[in-house]
């Protein structure tokens, strides 16, 4: 992938000029960075927005296929550069590398198996699948076909994985017989057995052998090798709108079931490739590795689209970081000479726990850039990575974006612009942040904190909730109108730094994922012997944040197996990942009048603090303030 080189900022004063050319010309600045890509027919105009309905066109009326610049064009430069390297969960197990020229001929065949089995343009497609690369095939093969992907990390429930089966209306669901993780095995195709009971719009479901469990398979279910046997490696591009959809992803919602997430083809395309070449400042021959899985924004955006449409080689890994050893990430980086290292802080924490053996015994002199994501990194954990990993010579991109927003938003750029601990730092070039007070006045004074806006639209930030677009105007536009609104609070510093602050909803981030409040409570309450739970976040040393689940019981006298039961049905009905940290059990929750319930006093309990609750003589039931305290002491 070649970029115009005026667009590809070398120093803290190229981006300066470039950031300010991005903002006050945003249309000339992305047609600009548009043409670099391949285009089957160029868009009449570059942008049409209104915050207000909220509709938001990229490159209107141009025609493409984002595999076409994924694979297709460097099939002439690069063919058999290496697109992807597996590295498998067991570290004794043969790692795979796959040319760009091998990785274009799979997804032809399996875009051929999709449309074998009547997936058509605008089907939605079920992925949950492990971290294999027959995961990122499945996607580019659902983009070439036109189908849109929809994934599901593979650690949720069956009752999540139906959920969104069924919000998507899916056609097909691709999966495995199993997943390995770490000294573990896991039985995906049960999984999606259950959640297939009560999915009626699904016609076919492809299995992949991973584990050789020797399941045997449901009526209409085919095998992942027997599909790809019945076809060739041809597979003309379909031809997209660039904003017909590309992928649907869910996130958690503060309130309600998980918000669908839907990304068009053409501005996803242009923000995540141009992204991933700036923040990263990838050259040609690195080896690049994100440690996330596919099944979130960070894999989608950071392992799949925006390394392959830059021609990069990016690593993809099926295990854990404690796996054999609290080794294994550097063992990697040894291995494979890797070059950029894109984690959550919560393994950075993790990892920094234990001894430096762990780390010193490895070469890890090839780092060039370090990155962070999925929450923000406190200083401890900062100074650990730099110190440790990157020996101090590494710049470190803290960076801060979403689902809904596509890419990284607010980041520094890899021996571009300057880093700072804690903050996320500068806008991405055509990203134009604000910060509100609580009277949701935009100010423009500097160290300050306030509540983070964005004013003016970027070419990968979501179209829409699928099948809710009411829905997605009351999340993110109503509060401040002519804004997008995020959900995080955010402090500036002199030099313009943004340090993001945390949710100011009731969305926790645990170990950099988003998780609602709403549907973990309602999995509490489902138990027989549960009144009433409320559900907070607090600060965590490893996770970033953990969750704390207040909890009403009918019957306290039969009390004894509560959390574990409590713990089950979360894991059945969400996810493990969901699974509270504490499950405290109280006499009564502190509310408003209105019934409310007054979660700032909770998180406060969760925090450890035993007083300076503020004025709480304005609840319904002020007295059960003390008594939550003494019980959580």
């Amino acid at each position: 992938m070649i970029f115009n080189k005026k667009l590809i900022p070398k120093n803290l004063d190229d981006y300066n000029k470039l950031y300010d050319s991005s903002v006050s010309d945003p249309r000339k600045f992305w047609s600009d960075v548009a043409e670099s890509f391949l285009w089957k027919k160029k868009w009449t105009d570059v942008l049409s927005f209104d915050f207000s309905k909220p509709s938001f066109k990229w490159f209107l009326d141009a025609k493409l296929n984002i595999t076409e610049n994924c694979l297709d064009r460097h099939l002439k430069n690069i063919p058999n550069k290496t697109a992807i390297i597996f590295e498998p969960n067991q570290p004794n197990a043969e790692s795979e590398h796959i040319t760009y020229k091998d990785l274009h001929k799979r997804v032809c065949r399996f875009s051929n198996v999709l449309k074998n089995n009547g997936v058509v343009k605008g089907d939605r497609v079920c992925i949950y699948l492990p971290m294999v690369p027959e995961l990122a095939i499945a996607v580019l093969a659902c983009a070439r076909v036109g189908a849109v992907h929809s994934v599901v990390f593979a650690g949720f429930s069956s009752s999540a994985l139906s959920a969104r089966i069924n919000d998507a209306q899916c056609k097909m669901v691709l999966t495995s017989d199993g997943s390995f993780r770490g000294n573990k095995t896991i039985d995906l195709k049960s999984i999606v057995d259950e959640a297939l009971k009560d999915c009626s719009s699904v016609d076919s479901v492809i299995v992949l052998n991973r584990i050789n469990s020797n399941i045997k398979l449901n009526p209409g279910e085919k095998w992942w090798h027997d599909e790809l046997s019945m076809v060739d490696s041809e597979c003309v591009a379909e031809e997209m709108d660039s904003e017909d959809s590309l992928f649907i992803l869910y996130t958690s919602g503060s309130t309600g079931k998980p918000k669908g997430m839907v990304h068009s083809c053409g501005g996803y395309m242009v923000y995540t490739a141009y992204s991933f070449k700036n923040v990263f400042n990838y050259e040609d021959d690195d080896i690049y590795w994100c440690t996330a899985d596919i099944g979130w924004i960070t894999g989608h955006s950071y392992i799949v689209y925006g390394p392959l449409l830059n021609g990069a080689t990016t690593l993809m890994f099926e295990g854990v970081p404690s796996y054999p050893d609290f080794g294994r990430f550097w063992k990697i980086c040894e291995k494979f000479r890797v070059n950029q290292f894109y984690t959550a802080p919560t393994a950075i924490r993790a990892l920094a726990k234990h001894s430096l053996d762990f780390v010193n015994k490895h070469d890890l002199s090839s780092l060039k850039v370090l990155g962070t994501v999925g929450e923000p990194i406190n200083e401890e954990a900062w100074d650990w990575y730099n110190e440790n990993i990157g020996k101090g010579k590494c710049p470190i991109v803290d960076t801060w974006w979403q689902t809904e927003t596509g890419g990284i938003m607010i980041t520094s750029l890899a021996n571009v612009t300057e880093g700072k601990p804690t903050f996320a730092t500068k806008p991405m070039m055509g990203i134009q942040p604000v910060l509100f007070d609580e009277n949701a006045k935009e100010f423009d004074e500097n160290n300050k904190n306030g509540i983070l806006g964005i004013k003016y639209p970027w070419p990968s930030i979501a179209r829409t909730i699928y099948g809710d677009h009411e829905r997605y105007k009351n999340v993110y536009f109503s509060a401040y109108p002519g804004y997008y609104f995020p959900g995080d609070g955010a402090f500036r510093d002199d030099e313009g730094n943004y340090r993001i602050t945390g949710r100011v909803d009731d969305v926790v981030i645990v170990s950099g994922h988003n998780l609602g409040t709403a549907p973990i409570e309602d999995a509490i309450n489902m138990h027989d012997n549960v009144v009433e739970s409320a559900l907070v976040g607090f600060p965590h040393d490893i996770k970033g944040n953990a969750l704390y689940a207040f909890v009403i019981l009918k019957d306290e006298l039969n009390s004894d197996n509560i959390v574990k039961e409590i713990n089950d049905l979360i894991s059945k009905t969400i996810g493990p990942i969901a699974k509270p940290e504490k499950i405290q059990i109280v006499p009564g929750l502190p509310k408003t009048r209105s019934g409310k319930i007054m979660r700032r006093i909770l998180r406060k309990i969760a925090s450890g603090e035993k007083e300076n609750f503020g004025d709480i003589s304005t609840l319904l039931n002020p007295e059960i303030v003390s008594k939550i305290v003494q019980i959580s002491l």
